[in-house]
């Protein structure tokens, strides 16, 4: 998402904090959103329609975090999931069945990465 930051969001802001309420209360008692309640990730702005009124506004930007929080979460998920694989075990595995049981076996990518599990299976090999 690439998108420019405009003076659309900053004029809603302000529109909405001068505008009074319907119902004759004022509403700048309560803190108005703006683009420095929470920083956006690096590469990401945001830019608001120039005739989009607050409910709109207030529905983009929800769904733009919503989907921003969704990519961080399954961007952290990603990375703590790792899975453990053959990658550099295979040979000195080789060496251990080749050690004990006298014979020469490949052992294919696929076998499991339980040092127990693939111990059982080396007649397969």
């Amino acid at each position: 998402m690439t998108a420019q930051h405009s003076d659309a969001e900053t004029e809603t802001s302000d529109a909405v904090a001068q505008a009074p309420a319907e119902d004759g209360s004022s509403e700048t008692d309560s803190p108005s959103p703006s683009a420095s309640d929470g920083p956006l990730p690096s590469g990401v702005a945001l830019e608001l329609p120039a005739n989009a009124d607050d409910e709109e506004a207030a529905a983009i930007v929800a769904a733009i975090g919503a989907h921003l929080h969704d990519q961080a979460r399954a961007a952290a998920a990603a990375a703590a999931q790792t899975e453990e694989t053959w990658e550099d075990k295979r040979w000195s595995f080789a060496g251990r069945v080749r050690a004990q049981q006298g014979d020469d076996v490949r052992v294919p990518k696929s076998a499991p990465t339980n040092a127990w599990a693939a111990a059982g299976r080396t007649d397969r090999f």
